[in-house]
């Protein structure tokens, strides 16, 4: 005689439902203060030269090579430019790229300073650095109220999609105002700035050519 064997039922005529798997958690953003202190000495500058040539206070240099204080976009642009590097380099040096497929939650994340302690900007890297890449793509994702804090200019083009949330985009002085499914187009060499005037996270694809990041 066959034992019945006790079984988890669902009610008549439900299908029971599939287990939910659960996202893989994205990684922390990379602490770069000791990469920035190697990268100026390596330059032989000292702290004072690397702020007057980015255009801020020595304290403000301290904080960044202390991990106290996340710079900017705009300044991040600056540093990488006075130590002659890129921000993929500096965020990701022990990312190889070799793989042709990233998966949700395991793609490098780079934070930029917002206003006060808030983390203004995160970039989830869609590209790999390394040397000879054309194109760079990141999810710009960005706090309430944060955003790039100033203008930027360099060199190549640039095309986005506003995944979601809303987004006021600044393009040589006119500032336009867009939200989920809108997309833009223009030059990098023009003087341009974003924010997020919401109460949301704002999630943006963005495209860059060549890699400034």
């Amino acid at each position: 005689m066959l034992k019945a064997t006790a079984t988890s039922r669902s009610p008549a005529g439900v299908a029971a439902e599939p287990p939910v798997a659960k996202a893989a958690a994205a990684p922390p953003p990379v602490a770069i203060g000791a990469r920035l202190r190697h990268a100026r000495r390596v330059k032989g500058l000292l702290i004072k030269d690397l702020a007057q040539q980015v255009g801020v206070s020595i304290s403000l240099i301290s904080k960044y090579e202390n991990d106290k204080l996340l710079p900017p976009l705009t300044v991040l642009h600056a540093l990488v430019t006075a130590l002659e590097t890129n921000i993929g380099a500096l965020f990701e040096p022990n990312w190889t790229g070799a793989d042709y497929v990233s998966r949700a939650g395991s793609r490098p994340r780079i934070a930029a300073g917002g206003d006060g302690e808030s983390a203004g900007v995160t970039l989830e890297r869609l590209v790999a650095h390394a040397p000879g890449h054309l194109l760079q793509g990141n999810i710009h994702i960005v706090a309430p109220g944060g955003g790039s804090m100033g203008p930027m200019q360099h060199e190549g083009d640039e095309v986005g999609y506003v995944l979601e949330g809303r987004l006021v985009l600044g393009i040589d002085g006119v500032e336009h105002e867009l939200g989920p499914g809108d997309s833009f187009s223009f030059p990098s060499q023009l003087a341009h700035t974003y924010r997020n005037p919401g109460q949301e996270v704002t999630r943006v694809l963005w495209i860059n050519t060549p890699p400034t990041f």
